[in-house]
């Protein structure tokens, strides 16, 4: 049931940023339902072997190639899932952090484990 709560937080806040960030588009609910799913599965089988492959990278940069890699990862679901588009590299990784913020706080705020 955490999960199906978790899928569903994620894609409201996949329109929210859609509404307010100029670049990022999302043609309804359904689709922010379908973005929440392929990135929560790319996050699970693309990203480690991105951060495996680029490791020397990240922490030469103190991890902050790994920003860089969350934004390849938002782009590669614009690819993935049709009505779902982000216009360019710089928006992917905006929204990529905003994203990340949100989730962070609204987990942080309604987990009810801690």
């Amino acid at each position: 049931m955490g999960l199906i709560i978790r899928i569903i937080v994620t894609a409201i806040l996949v329109m929210l940023i859609a509404n307010f960030m100029p670049g990022v588009t999302v043609d309804g609910f359904v689709t922010s339902i379908v973005v929440a799913i392929v990135l929560g599965l790319l996050n699970l089988f693309v990203k480690p072997l991105l951060v495996l492959f680029t490791l020397p990278v990240t922490v030469i940069t103190l991890g902050l190639f790994l920003l860089v890699i969350n934004a390849v990862i938002i782009m590669l679901c614009d690819n993935l899932v049709s009505g779902f588009g982000v216009s360019s590299f710089w928006t992917a990784l905006f929204f990529s952090i905003i994203l990340s913020v949100l989730q962070s706080l609204t987990f942080a705020f309604t987990d009810k484990d801690k």
